[in-house]
C-alpha cells in the first residue's frame, strides 16, 4: 500500500503514533532529505528516532540538499538516463508516491508557505517530435497514465514561453510537478521531526558502518542504523561505485522588472538532447529567484566554481539563447552561485539492507544524484518496510528481488 499524506504520515508537530517504552530505536546516519524524511516516516510510525549528521542546513554552508535545483521529474533522470533498469523500476514508484505527497503539502495554503513546496507548470523540451523518438514517447506515455495533474502536449508552448524558436526545440509538453524552496523546506523539516520526537546529533562518522556497527548501536542504544549519507556511501558502506557530479545553478532576480518573470519550469533534460552538456534547466526557486543550470560534470570533488568559470559562462550562454530575455538577468548579490555534488553510484539509487554481514541491522539509502527530492517519500516507505523486516529477523535480500515483489504485486493490483 502506497505512503499516503494524513493517513500514513501527518505533517503536523506530533506523531501519528505515539513511541512507548518499547518501541525501537532507530539511528540514522544522513541530515538531508532522505534522512530527514526517513525520520519522519518512521517517527509517525512510533519509532524512536535519533539523526546523526556532521552537518545541518543552514544559509552559512549549504548541504547538498539545499543546493538541489529540487525539479519533480518522473522518471528522475537525475541529470542523465538510468543505467541501472532495477533503480529505473523502481524509482517510477519511488516518485510518484513523493509526487502525491508534495502535492498534498502544497494543496494547504499554510503548509505551502511553511514548507516551500509549490505546484507549478513543469515544462519539458524536445528538439524532434516527441511522437518520433520511441524513448521519449513511451516516456510521455507512462507520464500521462501515471497520475500527474494538468498534461497538456504541443508545440504551442514554445512560443507561450517566449522559447528563440531558432535554438531547436519543436515539441513540448507540460505537467504540474513540485517545485520546491529547499532552504525553506530542510528547515521546515529539521523542525518537523524535531516536534515529532527526533533527537539531532552533530557527528561525523568516518568508517565503513559495517566495522562500527555494534558500538555505535550500543552507543546509541539503537535497534538499527540506516545510511542515508549520500555521497559519503564510498566509505560508510564501502561502496567504491559512488561518485560525485558536480552541478552549478546561476540565481537571478525573478521580479519581473529585468525580463518577463518566469512562472514555469522551463528545461531541456539530458536525455532529451542526448547531451548532458546541452541541458538547459530553468526553475523559479521563490517568488524573486530563479535557477539557471546546468552542468554536470562526473568525478569532480572541487567546488570552485566562479561565474567566470568556462562551464559556467557557457551554461548561462546557452540558457540565454534558450530564453533570450535573460541577457538582461542581474544575478543574485547575496548568493549568485549555488554549487554542490550530486551523489550518483554504478548501479544508480541503493535502498537495500546491508549483504556484506549476515544478521546485520543496518539499511542504506543512498545514491539517489540529483532526485532526492522527487525520490524521497517513496525511498522512505522502502525503508520503513526494511526496518520492519530486519525487526522481525527475515533474511536480508538485494534490491533486484523487492523489485520482482513490486511488480508482481502490481500486475495483481491491476
Amino acid at each position: 500500500m502506497t505512503l499516503t499524506l494524513w493517513r500514513d504520515i501527518s505533517p503536523v508537530g506530533q506523531p501519528l503514533r505515539q513511541p512507548s517504552n518499547r518501541s525501537p530505536r532507530v539511528l540514522i546516519v544522513g541530515g538531508g532529505v532522505t534522512g530527514l524524511v526517513s525520520a519522519w516516516v518512521l517517527l509517525d510510525r512510533g519509532y524512536r528516532v535519533t539523526i546523526l549528521s556532521k552537518a545541518w542546513a543552514s544559509d552559512e554552508q549549504r548541504l547538498t540538499s539545499q543546493i538541489a535545483g529540487a525539479l519533480w521529474e518522473y522518471p528522475p533522470a537525475v541529470c542523465g538516463q538510468h543505467t541501472d533498469k532495477i533503480s529505473l523500476a523502481h524509482s517510477k514508484h519511488w516518485v510518484m508516491t513523493a509526487y502525491h505527497i508534495w502535492d498534498g503539502i502544497a494543496a494547504i495554503p499554510s503548509l505551502r508557505e511553511a514548507s516551500g513546496v509549490r505546484m507549478m507548470p513543469s515544462d519539458f523540451f524536445f528538439p524532434e517530435p516527441v511522437h518520433s523518438n520511441k524513448d521519449q514517447l513511451s516516456k510521455m506515455t507512462e507520464i500521462m497514465a501515471s497520475g500527474v495533474r494538468g498534461f497538456y502536449q504541443g508545440a504551442d508552448i514554445i512560443d507561450e514561453r517566449g522559447i528563440d524558436p531558432s535554438y531547436g526545440a519543436v515539441d513540448a509538453y507540460e505537467l504540474m510537478a513540485p517545485v520546491i524552496d529547499t532552504d525553506k523546506a530542510m528547515t521546515w523539516l529539521m523542525e518537523l521531526v524535531e516536534s515529532k520526537g527526533a533527537t539531532l546529533v552533530t557527528e561525523t562518522i568516518e568508517d565503513d558502518l559495517v566495522e562500527i556497527e555494534d558500538s555505535l548501536r550500543s552507543r546509541f542504544n539503537a535497534d538499527l542504523i540506516i545510511n542515508c549519507t549520500g555521497i559519503e556511501g564510498q566509505t560508510l558502506a564501502g561502496d567504491d561505485s559512488v561518485y560525485p557530479i558536480r552541478g552549478g545553478l546561476i540565481r537571478v532576480i525573478n521580479d519581473g522588472s529585468d525580463f518577463p518573470k518566469v512562472d514555469a519550469a522551463l528545461t531541456i533534460t539530458a536525455d532529451a538532447a542526448h547531451s548532458s552538456n546541452e541541458i538547459v534547466f530553468l526553475v523559479p526557486r521563490n517568488d524573486n529567484i530563479l535557477l539557471i543550470g546546468g552542468i554536470t560534470e562526473p568525478h569532480e570533488w572541487d567546488l570552485d566554481l566562479t561565474l567566470d568559470s568556462p562551464i559556467i559562462r557557457r551554461m548561462r550562454e546557452r540558457c540565454e539563447k534558450f530564453l533570450p530575455g535573460l541577457k538582461d538577468a542581474r544575478v543574485d548579490p547575496d548568493y549568485p552561485l549555488a554549487q554542490g555534488l550530486r551523489p550518483f553510484r554504478g548501479q544508480n539509487v541503493r535502498v537495500e539492507r546491508e549483504l556484506r554481514r549476515t544478521g546485520s541491522r543496518i539499511i542504506h539509502s543512498y545514491g539517489h544524484g540529483g532526485a532526492g527530492w522527487s525520490l524521497s517519500f517513496g525511498c522512505a516507505e522502502d525503508v520503513a518496510t526494511l526496518v520492519e523486516e530486519a525487526l522481525e529477523g527475515t533474511p536480508a535480500r538485494p534490491m533486484k528481488d523487492t523489485f520482482f515483489e513490486r511488480k508482481v504485486a502490481g500486475v495483481q493490483r491491476s
